[in-house]
């Protein structure tokens, strides 16, 4: 590890100058890692690891439901009988089991997976929420298994995207469990082997707390919110939906956003107007100071495993599926992301690389 420097705090961080690629192929030479399920994040850290050089099998159903995840499978060059099997089967050619189904899926086969693990063998999450919230689960690990996570700071699409443009995407790890001694080097390889960019140290309780969180605040449900809310009241005050939508998400994903990525908040204030920078400042602590009391609340319910228990009620519906749809298409159909689809058409066409 190395320490950095975050703010004034110092951090041990793990980065592949130090920790390389070939150092994750040399631990996990002897290793067969399967990727229980090939979802979103199932898809990308396995196609990642592959291209490392580790040697990957998928465990993925084919029957209903399931079916359009193995087609996927064998159409990014998995191959049956070879490296893509039904999921318990695949379980039990595993050593490192990456379990990377959605967290209601992996209540419901974990008693199958279960079965499958072996003295030595490693359990590999991308998420705390099973082994945290295991009151609610039922998944807990025999005490002879390592119990590790890596948890990529974004989608399995940007997993994936990062790694094939060489950059990699941030991963918190952790390791709840070390029953054959060797689980730190397990779980910093496996990272390293994923594409992470680097690599920093957490617990399964803080990724699950900070990343329950995060989502619900600022990664998605409070920039939602907050983007709907403003385009409301600009339309309610005669403002076209193309201005409307421009002066809510148009400008700050094209233009603001790809600033603060750059280098930093004030960095982007800096390349705005005085009027602008001004303003701004001033109406941050406000809108601070007004959402505070909903980040605490946020936080309390997540801790006490509330928002856990919602999200597994809500998934054992039979119509959920249906539900989430049917949510998300009102969400695609309101004006707002309407108008979104317009905008975006109008953009000038990007040259391509010669």
């Amino acid at each position: 590890m190395v320490k950095i420097d975050f703010g004034g705090v110092q951090e041990d961080v793990i980065t592949r100058k130090e920790f390389t690629v070939q150092k994750a192929q040399e631990v996990l030479k002897d290793e067969v890692v399967v990727s229980l399920g090939y979802g979103i994040q199932g898809q990308a850290q396995s196609l990642n690891m592959r291209d490392n050089g580790v040697k990957v099998i998928i465990g993925q159903e084919n029957t209903g439901p399931h079916k359009p995840y193995w087609d996927k499978a064998v159409a990014d060059g998995w191959v049956p009988g070879e490296t893509l099997f039904p999921m318990e089967e695949a379980a039990k050619r595993g050593t490192i089991k990456m379990f990377l189904l959605t967290d209601a899926g992996q209540k419901d086969a974990w008693p199958a997976v279960k079965k499958t693990l072996k003295a030595g063998d490693a359990i590999y999450f991308s998420h705390g929420f099973s082994i945290v919230y295991r009151d609610q689960t039922g998944v807990v690990p025999p005490d002879d298994v390592d119990v590790i996570l890596v948890a990529p700071k974004g989608s399995g699409t940007s997993v994936r995207r990062n790694f094939v443009d060489g950059s990699g995407i941030n991963c918190s790890f952790a390791v709840h469990k070390d029953a054959s001694g060797k689980a730190q080097d397990r779980v910093k390889a496996m990272g390293i082997a994923i594409g992470a960019g680097y690599l920093f140290p957490t617990t399964f309780e803080k990724e699950v707390y900070s990343d329950l969180t995060g989502e619900r605040g600022v990664l998605m449900g409070a920039l939602a919110g907050i983007m709907e809310a403003q385009y409301n009241t600009l339309r309610e005050r005669g403002h076209s939906p193309s201005e409307a939508f421009n002066e809510t998400v148009e400008e700050l994903t094209q233009s603001l956003i790809r600033l603060v990525d750059e280098n930093g908040m004030d960095w982007m204030y800096c390349n705005c107007s005085e009027t602008a920078r001004i303003g701004a400042l001033r109406w941050r602590n406000r809108f601070r100071d007004g959402t505070k009391p909903l980040f605490d609340s946020l936080y309390d319910l997540v801790a006490t495993g509330e928002e856990t228990r919602i999200v597994l009620d809500k998934s054992k519906a039979p119509d959920y599926r249906q539900k989430l749809a049917d949510e998300l298409k009102a969400m695609g159909n309101s004006e707002m992301w309407r108008a979104g689809v317009t905008v975006r058409s109008l953009r000038p066409e990007q040259k391509k690389p010669e």
